[in-house]
Parts: structure tokens; C-alpha cells; sequence
């Protein structure tokens, strides 16, 4: 029996959780874990739309506002270790109750207008975001059978659609309730947590029984693979803190637009970046990893600077462009991981995470110290120019599927 979804607890039911997989791809499965994933990454996703509002409120520059999503990173440093775990027992509550806890959380930015107390609100929020995106790529690519890219699309896809949804979500809730009143939102958190327990309480996260397990099997690959990655994820991430971070900043800086408009080019972008995340992940399945990547990393430079020097209404066609192009090679450097890595999946997109989110709090701060030292501008042009040198990169990657 390979089905993990079983209507009992029992012996039986355990012993089916940790079978082999067929290679099948659960489609019901992948659908509701990229549901948890769109609930959780909503929330998440309404600091960088809230910072002109807390930047007022704070009196602070540009570097110590971005700073406060620094704090939402720092639990990544626990990503490994969870992955280590959710390699060996099945994290599945992990992935059920952080919808509830990150929304919480995230509603609660508005209850304090203190600078200490909202970076320890964001501290536990990080912890919420770790110990849902550790286990859950792993997860999907168990469900996913041979059809990696795509799970990984589909999961990743949800989270751009999220931060597509939630900048608007969390403006309409301080139109509505205040900024002090947005705590309200955090129902519907609670609500998808609790379809989510009904949905994969019995959905294994765990690699299958056959697979080695010694770590001694795990370190050499993992250094050929994230030396690279890790060239080509700073680049990326470079840009991703400009574009994400400050893009309300910038709008409301450079372009002189009101929060609403800040938080629409949000929505543009993220919307943009749904799209690309749902196509490219599946591309790569069919044309190859490094190819897709290639492709991605070498337009996204490009389409920044059309951004950045382009005339006014070129501005949401950039914005659209860049959604589709650099936001999107998550879900094909993902795939990557897990093809490199059956047998420590959990572990491996541990680490990966834990890199990244490591790499876009420092993007972040040195982002705003560049925008507080020589303006939001000039600090969009150095992290297009960073991910430009970072192409080369994607030869050193190791080869996966036809690519090998």
C-alpha cells in the first residue's frame, strides 16, 4: 500500500506512512500543502507592505525599518535541524499549526509601536516560518512521486500567489480596522490550520525506509551542490530584498505613490511571480534545470534596469516582467535540491533555506545602508549588478535528469 492518507491511526496505517513510493503523483496531497503554504505566506507577507506605516510611526531610516524583517530570518539558522528531524520523524503538525501561529503573529505588528518589541514579535514569527518551510518542500517531494518540478511549482506557486494576496489583504485591513486593529485577520489562520489537521494528520513527511541514512553519504554532495548554489543564490536574493523589501519604500520614495498603489506594485510583481512559479518548475522537469536557470538569471539584470530607467508608464509592465523572471527560479533551484538529495531531503532543504534566508538579511541590511548612504535608486542598480555577475554560477551546478 502506498497512499499515505489513511482514514485511522493504527499499526497498519504507521507501517503504510513510511512505505516506498510508487512515483505517483498525489495530487490531492500537493494541492493541500500548497493551501497551508498560500495561508501561511498571506500573512508573511504583510510586513514590506506595512513598513511606510511603521517607518513613520518608528522615525527610523531606511536600513533599520528593512532590518525588521532580519529578525524573521535569524530562526533560519534552525532550518538544518529541523530538516535533520523531519528526516527521521514525520514534522506534518509543524506544517498544520503554522498557518495558525505565523498569522498570529503577523496581525499583531500593529499592537506595539515600540522597535525592540516588534523585532521579538518577528523573532517568533521567523520560528514559525522555519518549522513550516523546512519540512514542507520535503513533504511535497514525497508526494510529488517523479514529477518533482511540478510539485515543487505548485508549491511554490501558492506562496507567489500569497504575497500576491497579502499586501492588498493587510491594507484593506488597516483601511477597515486601523493598524492597530488588524489583529482581527489572524481567523483565518486558525481556520485553515484546522482543515489542514483534517486534511495530512496522517500524510507522512518521511523519505522511505530504503534510503541511506548516514550523514557520511550526504556531506561531499552537499558541498559540489551548495557552493554554487549559494554563488547563484546571492545574486538572486541581491535582488529579491530590493524588489520586495523596499518596493513600497520606492513607491512611495522615488515614484511618490500612496500606500495602496505602494502595495499594489507588490501585488503586480508577486502576481507576475505566481505565474512564473507555477510554469518554470514544470519547464525544468521537460528542458532541464540549468537550462531554465540560465535563462532566468540572465534576463532578470536586464529587466531591472528597464525598471529602474524606463519612462513612468513602463513602470507596472517592468514590475510584471521581473514578477515573471526573478521571482521565479525558486521553484526549479528547489527541485534541484531535492533531486541532489533523495535520500536527506528534509536536511538538504534545510540548509538551503537556511543559506537563503541567511543571505537575503544581509541583502536586506546592506540594501538599506546602501538607500540610507546614496538613495533607494543607486542601491537598486548595485543589487542588479550583483546578480548579473552571479550567472556564471549555473555551469558549476551539478546535472540532474537529462542534463547529466
Amino acid at each position: 500500500m502506498t497512499d499515505t492518507v489513511l482514514t485511522t491511526p493504527s499499526k497498519k496505517a504507521t507501517a503504510a506512512q513510511r512505505s516506498p513510493r510508487d512515483g505517483t503523483f498525489h495530487a490531492d496531497q500537493v494541492a493541500a500543502i500548497a493551501a497551508g503554504h498560500f495561508t501561511h505566506d498571506v500573512y508573511s507577507a504583510f510586513l514590506a507592505p506595512l513598513l511606510p506605516l511603521i517607518q513613520e510611526r518608528l522615525g527610523v531610516g531606511y536600513a533599520l525599518t528593512g532590518g525588521l524583517s532580519i529578525f524573521t530570518q535569524l530562526p533560519s539558522l534552525l532550518n538544518p535541524f529541523i530538516g535533520y528531524l523531519a528526516d527521521r520523524v514525520s514534522l506534518r503538525y509543524f506544517i498544520i499549526l503554522a498557518p495558525a501561529v505565523s498569522a498570529t503573529l503577523f496581525s499583531s505588528l500593529g499592537l506595539t509601536s515600540n522597535y525592540l518589541t516588534l523585532a521579538m514579535l518577528l523573532l517568533a514569527a521567523g520560528v514559525s516560518i522555519a518549522a513550516f518551510h523546512a519540512p514542507a518542500p520535503a513533504m511535497v517531494g514525497q508526494v510529488a512521486g517523479r514529477r518533482v518540478g511540478t510539485g515543487m511549482s505548485i508549491f511554490m506557486a501558492a506562496g507567489e500567489l500569497a504575497r500576491t494576496v497579502g499586501p492588498l489583504v493587510v491594507v484593506a485591513g488597516v483601511t477597515w480596522f486601523g493598524l492597530e486593529g488588524i489583529w482581527r485577520l489572524a481567523v483565518g489562520g486558525w481556520l485553515v490550520s484546522g482543515l489542514l489537521y483534517l486534511r495530512l494528520r496522517h500524510v507522512s513527511a518521511m523519505p522511505p525506509p530504503t534510503a541511506p541514512t548516514l550523514l557520511a553519504h550526504f556531506w561531499p554532495q552537499a558541498r559540489r551542490v551548495f557552493l554554487p548554489l549559494s554563488w547563484l543564490m546571492t545574486g538572486r536574493l541581491f535582488m529579491m530584498a530590493a524588489l520586495t523589501t523596499y518596493l513600497p519604500l520606492f513607491m512611495r520614495d522615488v515614484l511618490h505613490t500612496n500606500l495602496w498603489l505602494a502595495a499594489a506594485s507588490l501585488t503586480i510583481l508577486e502576481g507576475a511571480g505566481f505565474v512564473g512559479a507555477l510554469v518554470t518548475g514544470t519547464l525544468s522537469d521537460r528542458l532541464g534545470r540549468k537550462r531554465i536557470l540560465l535563462l532566468l538569471f540572465g534576463l532578470a539584470p536586464l529587466l531591472l534596469l528597464a525598471f529602474l530607467f524606463g519612462p513612468l508608464w513602463l513602470t507596472p509592465v517592468s514590475l510584471v516582467l521581473l514578477g515573471l523572471v526573478a521571482i521565479s527560479p525558486q521553484p526549479v533551484m528547489l527541485a534541484l535540491v531535492q533531486d541532489q538529495f533523495s535520500a536527506h531531503r528534509a536536511l538538504a532543504n534545510g540548509i538551503y533555506l537556511m543559506l537563503g534566508f541567511l543571505m537575503r538579511a544581509a541583502a536586506v541590511w546592506i540594501v538599506g545602508f546602501l538607500a540610507d548612504r546614496f538613495g533607494l535608486h543607486n542601491a537598486y542598480l548595485a543589487s542588479g549588478l550583483i546578480a548579473l555577475v552571479s550567472i556564471p554560477a549555473v555551469f558549476f551546478l551539478p546535472a540532474s535528469g537529462d542534463e547529466a
